[in-house]
């Protein structure tokens, strides 16, 4: 999988979400979504 740069579009994926179960980024279609990845989480960087 190669680095998303910004304005690209995110792959689709399912997330485990309480109380729903699951949410999947394309059932979000038509609403707003902030995405916010954080690749050095519990590192200094």
């Amino acid at each position: 999988m190669s680095l998303l740069q910004p304005g690209e579009t995110a792959p689709d994926f399912t997330l485990p979400a309480y109380p729903q179960g699951n949410i999947t980024l394309s059932q979000q279609r038509g609403k707003i979504v902030v995405l916010f990845f954080y690749p050095k989480d519990s590192t200094p960087g």
